[in-house]
């Protein structure tokens, strides 16, 4: 790299290289190569097993002798940095010849596979080309795109770039996500820790407190609520709950559990309530006040921060109680714990606690490219066995949307839920399942999902999903791979058991085991 000279130091002036005029731009093909050639080593050719001098006479190689572009391939398909370093090491993998390269369709490319990122040359100069400098460098006689065709490749890598800064914000939701399920893990070893050390009730109350704290705390950030707010499944569905039932809502006192920005306490409102009471332990509850300022309905909704089980109403009784409790496979976050306490202690004889009903329900999953990408990925990392990984990645339950095209059997509800009626130990449970196989496959998870349910008392009742097969809600679905797929037949009724039970060392968090072909295997949610 030559060195940088200060222009303000003295003589700089007569070192500094004069601005071109425009003429110096129709340069031969080897001074335009000449950006490639610079600290170049030989380069084994992709297709034979002849030795060049640089990467750019690698590609002119390859042109000239194979008949094949390099750079067309990567403008036609969009190749980002990944996609190239998979072609290079598919190629030299595999061995195929360049006609393999020539009429590929679109998707799926046959070098989408993980495994094609593990370098086949060690030290590929190949693959320390970037390729986008790739098709940069090119003049247009070495990578025939000129005019329209010129305009077409612009258009191309702007659909590229495009594509690129997707990927990238699915990644850092994808890295929030992690760091908040990172943070309950922590939390979680804490309170293992403390709690080993005393045997002091009081101390494991506090840290109960702490840890409670943490959770409430989560509810503070202002994205979490946003992203609630934007799901429309679930918003939609209380509103129009309320709204197509105002005789529900008529003349009544309505108690909002875990009350949020206030968005349920105000569609009560405008149903017909004649008081709201909105609770919330986070800080959210700050902006609620001054979102029901704004809408002037200050009158109509009192707020109140704190836990439900730590505070005291206002009224003796309420006629109808709220609540969005439901997190990931319905009862993860324990929050209806606090709901039903705010039944049993607040809601009046004749009283409904809405939504009223809910079920969770199970479907076998066919989908062997994940269980490559995330189980049996471990067999073999850069040439290393890293199969022991599997006995802490398989527990792991994940939190994705699932393709409905991968369901391979019919779903079945394995549990119900009346709010109204359910008590506090049936929220752990054990259930027999039986699942219809309707493709015959490799099953390589089982899926779970929710289903929510406004019922009592209305003429017009509303209720939505958050399974694969329907739009797609925040809680998308929870999967249980895994960790040996097993062949299923169509027709085929697979058999097994699953039970559901709180971690009592961390109750927000779900221990999920199932009994599935004589094998057993728990799950944590956390």
């Amino acid at each position: 790299m030559a060195e940088y000279t200060d222009p303000r130091d003295e003589g700089a002036a007569e070192d500094m290289p004069e601005l071109s005029d425009g003429d110096e731009d129709e340069v031969d093909d080897e001074e335009q190569w000449q950006w490639m050639e610079e600290d170049s080593q030989p380069v084994t050719c992709l297709f034979c097993d002849r030795s060049l001098s640089s990467v750019a006479a690698t590609l002119q190689h390859c042109t000239a002798e194979h008949q094949i572009s390099l750079v067309d391939v990567i403008r036609k398909h969009n190749l980002d940095d990944y996609g190239y370093i998979k072609m290079i090491n598919f190629i030299r993998s595999t061995k195929c010849g360049a006609s393999c390269l020539t009429g590929l369709p679109d998707a799926p490319l046959p070098w989408e596979s993980e495994d094609f990122l593990r370098p086949v040359l060690q030290d590929d100069p190949l693959l320390q080309t970037d390729p986008e400098e790739l098709c940069e460098g090119l003049s247009p006689s070495a990578c025939p795109s000129s005019g329209a065709e010129s305009h077409d490749a612009l258009r191309q890598r702007a659909q590229a770039a495009e594509e690129r800064a997707r990927s990238s914000e699915e990644a850092l939701a994808r890295a929030m996500d992690d760091l908040h399920k990172l943070k309950l893990l922590a939390q979680g070893l804490v309170l293992n820790a403390e709690t080993r050390k005393s045997g002091n009730l009081g101390a494991v109350a506090e840290l109960r407190e702490d840890e409670d704290e943490a959770y409430f705390s989560s509810y503070g950030h202002y994205s979490i609520h946003e992203e609630m707010l934007k799901d429309k499944v679930r918003t939609e569905s209380y509103r129009d709950f309320m709204y197509r039932n105002p005789e529900v809502f008529k003349d009544k006192v309505v108690l909002d559990v875990g009350c949020g920005t206030g968005i349920l306490s105000m569609f009560a409102v405008r149903a017909g309530a004649k008081k709201v009471i909105a609770v919330d332990q986070s800080a959210i509850i700050y902006q609620a006040m001054d979102i029901v300022r704004s809408n002037q309905l200050e009158d109509k909704i009192t707020l109140i921060k704190g836990r439900i089980e730590d505070i005291t109403l206002p009224v003796e009784k309420v006629d109808i109680i709220i609540s969005e409790w439901m997190g990931y496979f319905l009862l993860f976050e324990s929050m209806l714990d606090s709901v039903l306490y705010a039944r049993d202690l607040y809601l009046a004889d004749g009283g409904s606690l809405y939504p009223d009903l809910c079920n969770i329900s199970l479907a076998a999953v066919g989908d062997t490219q994940k269980h490559r990408d995330h189980i049996a990925f471990w067999d073999d990392v850069y040439g290393f066995n890293m199969a022991c990984m599997k006995k802490v990645v398989v527990p792991e339950a994940a939190v994705e949307v699932v393709n409905a095209d991968t369901l391979i059997s019919e779903p079945t509800v394995i549990q119900m839920i009346d709010c109204n009626r359910v008590c506090l130990s049936e929220l752990e449970f054990a259930s027999d399942f039986c699942l219809k196989i309707t493709n015959t496959t490799e099953c390589t998870a089982i899926v779970g999902y929710f289903d929510i349910f406004f019922d009592k008392g209305c003429s017009n009742k509303v209720m939505f999903s958050t399974g694969p097969q329907v739009t797609k809600t925040h809680w998308k679905q929870t999967i249980f791979l895994l960790e040996r797929p097993f062949s299923v037949q169509t027709g085929e009724e697979l058999k097994g058991k699953i039970t559901v039970r709180k971690n009592k060392k961390d109750p927000r968090s779900l221990f999920v085991t199932f009994d599935l072909r004589d094998r057993k295997q728990t799950y944590s949610l956390q």
